[in-house]
């Protein structure tokens, strides 16, 4: 894959070929260690590490965040806090993925365009089914309905295809979806673009140049 680094990302960003085609050509670009190669090819960052340790980090103040203003935010964030405050185990990762999901919601941005559900006797066809950019959750059948729904998979999909699966949690599955969007070269999606512009700018400390919104967030988040 280094040795093929120059002609494939020529190919992405001069012919910018469907996802399905560039799966066909290059396989291997979509394993989880590859995504990984190729987001340090491109921006020298360690994808998975920076991104871990950045959540780490920010997690925290996130949350104290989304409480002080959660009136603001309506019902979405209130049943994120509310799912984590029923949780009595693991509780670091649940406040993570609570960071998380909180997130687009914060920035003003639809949380439903980023988080997708379906259950695990679904196609991949229907769950992704509309899907251009998205965090997709296998859910168990006969618990769906339930307040906390045992997760069977957690996937990325990309223009309506699962690109990555078998993902241990929501922050892994934002890395890898965002190495994937720079190994394809894809855009981001505009209903989420403040999202996505703060996992690359807060979170990978990529490029300091920022939009008011998240230059916002980055103060209250304490950066000077």
């Amino acid at each position: 894959m280094d040795l093929t680094f120059s002609l494939r990302r020529k190919e992405v960003v001069d012919k910018q070929p469907m996802v399905q085609d560039l799966k066909d050509r290059w396989p291997a670009l979509f394993f989880k260690d590859q995504i990984g190669e190729e987001f340090f090819r491109i921006t020298n960052k360690d994808l998975v590490g920076t991104f871990r340790a950045a959540v780490e980090k920010y997690a925290p103040l996130l949350l104290r965040l989304y409480r002080a203003r959660k009136t603001e935010f309506g019902k979405d964030l209130n049943e994120i806090l509310r799912r984590l405050d029923d949780e009595t185990t693991n509780i670091v990762r649940h406040r993570e993925e609570a960071a998380m999901k909180g997130l687009p919601v914060f920035l003003r941005e639809d949380p439903n365009q980023l988080f997708k559900q379906c259950l695990e006797t679904d196609s991949d066809d229907v769950a992704a089914k509309g899907v251009s950019v998205g965090i997709l959750y296998v859910l168990e059948d006969c618990v769906a309905e339930a307040s906390s729904p045992k997760i069977q998979n957690i996937a990325v999909i990309l223009e309506e295809s699962i690109a990555v699966e078998d993902l241990p949690d929501t922050p892994t599955a934002l890395a890898y979806l965002l190495g994937l969007l720079y190994a394809l070269n894809i855009s981001y999606p505009k209903h989420l673009k403040y999202t996505f512009e703060t996992l690359q700018k807060v979170f990978m400390d990529i490029d300091p140049k920022c939009s008011n919104r998240v230059r916002s967030l980055k103060k209250k988040l304490g950066f000077a």
